[in-house]
């Protein structure tokens, strides 16, 4: 039973509606899942669309339904529907078995009188029965002559039909007199606002059905069955193809529902400039393309939605898998190869702030398909593409937008809602260049030709990449962890992103998905940090500059909120995107995050932190006094923290993991703060800058409190905070930071604790203690480098070199690593790339790469 014998325009209606939120699908039953036949005690339903519409009830977020002139009893006898799929009976009438009983007397009187009256005319002409149902009659003339049912029928009309309090509905051979109002309208709209439909699907074929097609509106589609008007604007032409079009359906949901294929995360690339971001799969579909920035809605969001979501492919003619996928080396140019076909993707530097542009360039002797299907507002937009000289125009979006491709014949198809573009392209005359500009409709040569384009977008990242201290421990790995941070760096504004993309699940097909592609005060601190003990200041003194005008809205630096839009702006409310079904099926997909409204007492320390590693490097690189190393902005920024801390530390906070819970006494925040205190110490004393005398006892009475109040002798561990028992990997910091001697054997013990509570394989988790959300997650990449970092203290390299090993490996063909592992499905989880754990494989790196112990405490 092929959906290819269905009408074009039902296919693309049901393909559209089938990507609602939330979708009921509803069909009248005789003549349209079951056939009409003489004995209506037979017509049994399609057995095709009896399986289409239990696999729709049992589909997330669908609700079916049949909705039938006939008794609800008899309907549920004789379809044998499962209880998963909503039966209404006798027009609407018929909610539940027992809906008899709701009639009053003065009802129940007039439907006997009903019934008599049609009993009456049933005697006086042959082959003329009557249907007895809780609140109607009905008066069947489908097996008595034309003529004998025409007589019959006009009895009924000026007979008990005119009698006040009866309802009449008509059709196809059957006249009905219901004692309380009948609807399928009704019972239609009813349904919908019980299970808060965005759209319905409805299918009928009588009259009767009218009324549920008069309802229909916006994205809701009706299909009439066979032929006479109809309100309907679709059409089929039998119960078989009623069958067809739910199989369809259920097709189309259940994809869009599962996230079309989706790529395993850890294959996933990321192509960067200076200022935006984009992914590509491992066979060079763009899955993922923000614009006019990365925390901007998506113009491809094939990642989280499948094709109807967005996305750029290049494919040979002849289908194959491609031979490779790697990064030129030491730049952000992606090369994807198949046997004589290679796709260079890349993002050019040279362009205005207002535009984001993108390049692909085919090269080979095989023939290549393309298709372009731009989404801009995550799809929320019709689109129109238009074939012009030179290239493509596209239009539904206030930002303009145009692909220049140059001697490229294109094909523009419709999915009913927007269009698309499709062409085969020879390398083998010429290299195939295609340049999407999204913010100009300029389509002009550019100025520079691409090889030159291409040479300075690459020389960009290699002469920046020439000039690190990468350690000698795996070498390509941790200058491709360097290139990914430096990527993840918003040069315009100062900023850094934590990761590249929103909402790729913690756990598939469950809620916990997250928008990272903002400014984290403590993620960028320590990607910043990252990148000065690789012998690059710039970003983090950039960073720093944008942290001063953060700093510079604010009444004082104690209401720093834990997270910016990369310009320094307060986040907008978190919102859902209904349209996107998500990574694999992981809904909902968010924008914005809801952790910006969080107390988080952490991120103060981490900044400090930062410029006291600055000011060392700078010490390193040959800084000749006091002033250049540490600068007055620098000092003065850490004055700002430690006022922050000396007003806030003794309050409950949300902590560093942003649980959405109500706040604890974190003591990973509290050795944050105490951290604050310490390295501004260090700074002071090495400096010679001046302090507050209290600065001292604070730093020891936070110290203390830790100590006193974050051991729990129960479990022999400091735990995740001061009233629980719970542990927490980043309760590790108490040890990696320096505030206890990392040989106290409580330290050791809490390492053991951790190992033995939290690490799973080749990963370590958060924590395990319920957060209020449900669903699981998978392990940290950063958890298990702070765990290589907490070996090394205690005296255990061999375990550290084992973990450092699995964590290497979890890197993906390309050498990037997500924010989490199931160690089970041996998969990536979350946002990608993600800064944090290529931070900590960098740290990791460098502490194996080196003899001694790491330095934790400003003061040693």
């Amino acid at each position: 039973m092929s959906a290819q014998e269905l009408p074009l325009d039902v296919r693309r209606a049901l393909a559209s509606v089938a990507r609602v939120p939330r979708l009921l699908v509803a069909s009248d039953y005789d003549g349209t899942i079951a056939p009409i036949v003489s004995d209506p005690s037979k017509a049994f339903p399609q057995r095709e669309s009896v399986s289409a519409l239990r696999a729709l009830a049992g589909l997330t977020n669908t609700t079916a339904a049949v909705i039938s002139g006939r008794a609800l009893r008899d309907l549920a006898a004789l379809s044998r529907l499962p209880v998963e799929v909503q039966l209404i009976g006798s027009h609407g009438s018929e909610f539940d078995v027992g809906f008899v009983h709701a009639i009053d007397n003065d009802a129940k009187q007039l439907l006997s009188e009903i019934h008599a009256a049609f009993a009456k005319i049933a005697a006086d002409n042959p082959g003329v029965t009557v249907e007895m149902k809780p609140a109607s009659a009905a008066l069947h003339v489908r097996n008595a002559s034309p003529e004998i049912g025409r007589r019959a029928l006009k009895a009924a009309r000026q007979g008990p039909a005119c009698w006040v309090g009866v309802q009449v509905t008509e059709g196809k051979a059957v006249i009905e007199l219901a004692v309380i109002p009948t609807d399928k309208g009704t019972a239609l709209d009813t349904i919908r606002h019980q299970e808060s439909a965005s759209a319905a699907v409805f299918f009928g074929d009588d009259v009767t059905d009218e009324k549920a097609f008069r309802v229909l509106s916006g994205p809701d589609v009706g299909i009439k069955v066979g032929e006479g008007e109809s309100l309907a604007k679709l059409r089929v032409d039998s119960t078989e193809d009623v069958a067809r079009a739910l199989a369809f359906l259920v097709e189309e949901r259940r994809t869009w529902l599962a996230g079309a294929s989706a790529p395993r995360i850890e294959r996933l690339s990321m192509l960067a400039s200076p200022r935006s971001v984009a992914l590509l799969t491992p066979d060079a579909t763009v899955t993922w393309f923000c614009h006019p920035e990365p925390d901007s809605a998506a113009v491809f969001a094939h990642l989280l939605g499948g094709s109807a979501a967005g996305h750029f492919t290049v494919a040979p003619e002849r289908p194959s898998l491609p031979l490779s996928q790697r990064y030129v080396d030491g730049t952000m140019t992606v090369e994807t190869r198949w046997a004589s076909l290679q796709v260079a993707d890349y993002l050019p530097h040279d362009v205005t702030p207002s535009r984001t542009d993108l390049t692909r360039v085919i090269t080979g002797t095989a023939k290549a398909v393309v298709h372009f299907a731009p989404r801009p507002e995550f799809g929320q937009v019709p689109v129109r593409i238009e074939a012009v000289h030179n290239g493509l125009r596209v239009s539904g979006t206030n930002d303009p937008m145009v692909l220049r491709s140059p001697g490229v014949e294109w094909e523009i198809t419709s999915d009913g809602i927007s269009e698309q573009a499709r062409a085969v392209v020879d390398p083998a005359v010429a290299p195939v260049v295609l340049e999407l500009r999204c913010g100009t409709a300029d389509l002009a040569p550019s100025m520079t030709p691409e090889p030159q384009r291409r040479q300075l977008a690459e020389q960009y990242w290699a002469e920046w990449a020439s000039g690190l201290q990468l350690p000698p421990l795996k070498p390509d790995l941790m200058k491709r962890s360097a290139l990914t941070l430096r990527g993840l760096v918003h040069r315009p504004s100062g900023s850094i992103l934590a990761a590249a993309t929103t909402s790729l699940p913690e756990d598939i097909g469950g809620v916990r998905n997250w928008d990272y592609r903002y400014c984290w005060l403590r993620d960028a601190s320590l990607t910043a940090q990252a990148l000065v003990t690789l012998g690059s200041l710039t970003e983090a003194e950039e960073f720093l500059d944008w942290v001063h005008k953060v700093l510079a809205t604010l009444p004082g630096p104690e209401r720093l909120h834990p997270l910016y839009t990369i310009y320094g702006e307060t986040l907008p409310p978190e919102a859902v995107i209904d349209l996107l079904p998500g990574y694999a099926g992981s809904r909902p997909v968010r924008v914005g995050n809801a952790a910006n409204m969080q107390v988080q007492l952490d991120v103060f320390g981490p900044i400090v932190d930062l410029i006291t590693t600055m000011a060392q490097e700078r010490e390193r690189q040959g800084a000749t006094d006091a002033a250049e190393a540490l600068p007055d902005a620098d000092w003065e920024l850490v004055h700002a923290m430690v006022s922050a801390v000396r007003r806030r530390w003794t309050e409950p906070d949300h902590g560093i993991w942003e649980i959405r819970g109500n706040p604890r006494h974190h003591v990973y925040s509290k050795v944050m703060g105490w951290l604050t205190v310490d390295r501004a110490l260090t700074l002071a004393q090495r400096f010679d800058r001046g302090i507050d005398p209290e600065w001292v006892t604070l730093r020891d009475t936070i110290a203390e409190e830790v100590k006193a109040k974050g051991w729990n002798e129960e479990v022999q561990s400091y735990t995740a905070a001061y009233d629980g028992t719970d542990l927490d990997a980043a309760t590790l910091h108490i040890g990696l930071s320096g505030l206890i001697d990392p040989a106290d054997p409580r330290f050791a013990a809490t390492v053991v604790a951790t190992e033995a509570e939290l690490r799973s394989g080749a990963t370590v988790y958060r924590y395990h203690h319920d957060d209020g959300l449900p669903g699981g997650e998978g392990g940290f990449h950063l958890c298990a480098a702070w765990l290589v970092e907490a070996y090394l203290l205690i005296g255990r390299r061999s375990d550290a070199e084992a973990l450092f090993a699995q964590l290497v490996a979890a890197a993906g063909p390309t050498g990037l690593l997500s924010e989490e592992y199931d160690p089970v499905a041996e998969r990536s989880l979350g946002n990608h790339p993600q800064a944090y754990s290529h931070l900590g494989l960098l740290r990791c790196a460098q502490l194996l790469s080196s003899a001694r112990l790491p330095v934790t405490s400003g003061q040693t």
